[in-house]
């Protein structure tokens, strides 16, 4: 077992980042671009471990089992920093945080590592800010920016930086992940088809039931949309289970929030409340509520990810194309909506479907709202 034993299907850059930790080719900052799901952040970090590992984390000298390697990859090394983001934006006090520890002396031998994921998320503020900082590197400093694609960052940035682009994994190496860690075969290829290469989703959709009738609830709609009431209903359907998810994942890390601070206070033992801790508790109210927010919205776009592809293999079917399905399990499902559509329908619909998208991400349209107009949009025609 090795550090780069999770990244699945990126051979090419990981030979290309294995011959840069062991110094050739090495630059004092890095672009990881890729589609979701295909381990930018993880790919970044493996990467760290191997530059601080001695051994470049490989062979039998160190079989992800040094102390460096474990660190970097828990987290918890002095010298690896890595900024997430659970709000919208990476606002310019937080790049500011990571220059003035760039501009220290590495606590190790190694490197001073500093990992930005979503830096597609970064300000005009904080993108200058970083700019200044890649331009004039300080010695032994490493960035790592990660992306979707080159062109979420400022052509000034990208220019400084080496680019390690990532590829969507195939449904069989997917598959082949999963069956590793111990999945079911058949499971694994359900789950592979349905994540469209997206590493976090498949591992979720394998092992967690909850997970995967939610998705089998959202892929069956587009058949079920015959009549207005239909729409609606499902529209506040996906509204609502999203919502239920995404309390889900932050509830426990809202009330651990809240007892940390309280304990910062001391409101835990003295029973009452110091005069700054009215301000520091609304402040960490809003956090947690733009958190939940963008929870809500991430669940929403996977849905909606998951209807697109229910359109997609419509217009498969229709046209004849040889290439497996993506929701092979509902093929009924879909081959009654090619009965009632056309490709060129099925097109506008998944048009339509990244219209609400741009909607709720773009413009803060109310996520019920652009739910609902798509829905009604996607109605299924009837017969004349």
């Amino acid at each position: 077992m090795t550090i780069w034993d999770s990244l699945v299907g990126q051979r090419v850059a990981i030979e290309a980042l294995q011959t840069a930790a062991r110094g050739h080719g090495m630059s004092h900052a890095w672009l990881f671009t890729g589609p979701p799901g295909s381990g930018r952040s993880n790919t970044a970090v493996a990467f760290a471990a191997a530059l601080q590992c001695e051994h470049q984390g490989l062979g039998p000298d160190c079989p992800q089992g040094c102390h460096d390697c474990r660190t970097v990859l828990a987290g918890s090394h002095a010298d690896v920093a890595v900024i997430r983001t659970e709000k919208l934006t990476i606002g310019v006090k937080e790049v500011r945080d990571l220059v003035r520890r760039a501009s220290l002396t590495p606590m190790g031998r190694r490197w001073q590592i500093l990992i930005v994921e979503d830096a597609d998320r970064l300000t005009e503020q904080a993108c200058n800010a970083l700019l200044k900082a890649i331009e004039e590197p300080t010695p032994r400093t490493v960035w790592m920016l990660c992306t979707p694609t080159v062109e979420d960052v400022l052509p000034t940035i990208r220019s400084r930086c080496r680019l390690v682009a990532l590829s969507t994994p195939t449904a069989a190496q997917v598959a082949g992940f999963l069956v590793s860690l111990g999945c079911d075969p058949e499971r694994a290829s359900y789950a592979a088809r349905a994540s469209q290469g997206h590493i976090g989703r498949a591992r979720a959709l394998a092992f967690d039931d909850a997970v995967r009738d939610r998705r089998q609830d959202v892929v069956g709609m587009p058949a079920r949309l015959t009549s207005l009431g239909a729409c609606l209903a499902s529209a506040t359907r996906l509204a609502e289970v999203a919502k239920a998810e995404a309390d889900e994942i932050t509830a426990q890390l809202d009330a651990r929030e809240k007892a940390d601070l309280d304990a910062a206070y001391g409101v835990v033992e003295r029973g009452r409340r110091p005069r700054d801790y009215g301000p520091a508790l609304r402040d960490l109210e809003g956090a947690q509520k733009t958190r939940a927010k963008r929870r809500q919205l991430d669940v929403v776009d996977r849905g909606l990810i998951d209807l697109v592809s229910v359109y997609r293999d419509a217009i498969a079917v229709a046209t004849g194309a040889p290439a497996e399905l993506v929701n092979e399990d509902i093929r009924t499902d879909v081959e009654r909506i090619v009965q009632t559509s056309s490709p060129e329908l099925n097109l506008q619909r998944i048009g339509w479907i990244f219209e609400a998208r741009e909607q709720m991400l773009e413009f803060n349209v109310p996520i019920a709202l652009a739910l609902e107009s798509m829905m009604v949009a996607l109605r299924v025609p009837t017969p004349r």
